[in-house]
């Protein structure tokens, strides 16, 4: 368990699953493309080459504010698109406790995007029903991304899994927060609180956002889905095959890049495995992490 300080603001990594591999979903990155990136070694890639992830949620702890960002894929959530995510039973919950984050702790559940691996323990199964599991949060979504869900708003060319995998997520994930009146639509700048704002990142999906801490002259970002993968700082220009918009999520990468690189601001990435954090140094023509 992971935790960074930032300021007067503390930020802790809440691990569900890591894996390796996503071959199939950012294409470019082979290991012949990645082995010879060695600031990536040991703790990206494999030595054979295989890109290594985490899924993880991430507690903001201002002192007066206590927000989860992405809430990962969650226990008993019919999954089958994704045979390792599939019906999941793990320590999550117990986990966050032991942070000193029990359920009704938290004030806030932000979604960078509603992409399965990141809003599946916005909900629990209690006696055969999906339930919110922190009652005492707001549940923030960008309003774009809410409404391209729940208006089933895919183009036709979206491959059926995808859309099938949107439709379980507004079932099991979104739906019952909106009959419990939890939801709160927000704007892709929003600013949460005085430390927390939200930045707009499309690309990876239509309203995808990332968020950005700000506390005591120090700064840090929490990635969502912008970047996958540390090995898209040598290469912006590598996609995942879900991009919603795989131009748009290219010039984001270059935009957030450029704007971060050679400076303090921590940039911790959602998918990113342990040591998750670093700061952007140009490196050539790309970019390269520090951690």
């Amino acid at each position: 368990m992971q935790s960074w300080q930032i300021g007067d603001v503390k930020v802790t990594q809440i691990v569900e699953l890591t894996f390796e591999g996503l071959d199939a979903f950012l294409p470019d990155a082979t290991p012949e493309a990645v082995l010879p990136i060695e600031w990536l070694k040991p703790d990206f890639v494999t030595p054979e080459g295989v890109l290594r992830f985490s899924i993880h949620a991430l507690v903001i702890d201002t002192g007066s504010r206590r927000i989860i960002v992405d809430t990962c894929v969650g226990n008993d959530k019919p999954r089958d698109a994704f045979p390792d995510w599939h019906m999941l039973q793990t320590s999550f919950l117990e986990d966050l406790e032991h942070a000193g984050y029990p359920r009704d702790a938290i004030d806030t559940v932000l979604c960078t995007h509603l992409h399965l691996d990141h809003v599946g323990w916005n909900t629990m199964l209690v006696d055969g029903e999906w339930v919110p599991t922190f009652p005492n949060g707001r549940y923030l979504i960008e309003r774009n991304e809410f409404a391209y869900v729940d208006e089933e708003a895919e183009a036709e060319e979206v491959e059926a899994w995808l859309k099938d995998m949107n439709r379980a997520v507004m079932q099991d994930s979104i739906g019952p927060l909106v009959a419990a009146g939890l939801l709160e639509l927000v704007d892709a700048d929003q600013r949460i609180c005085d430390e927390v704002r939200l930045i707009p990142t499309p690309g990876h999906t239509i309203g995808h956002v990332s968020v950005l801490i700000e506390s005591a002259g120090e700064s840090a970002l929490i990635t969502g889905d912008f970047v996958h993968h540390p090995c898209q700082l040598a290469h912006p220009e590598w996609s995942v095959t879900t991009d919603y918009d795989p131009v748009d999520s290219v010039a984001t990468r270059e935009r957030e890049f450029s704007r971060f690189s050679d400076t303090p601001t921590l940039i911790i990435g959602t998918h990113w495995p342990e040591p998750t954090a670093g700061v952007i140094e140009r490196s050539g023509d790309a970019y390269r992490l520090k951690y």
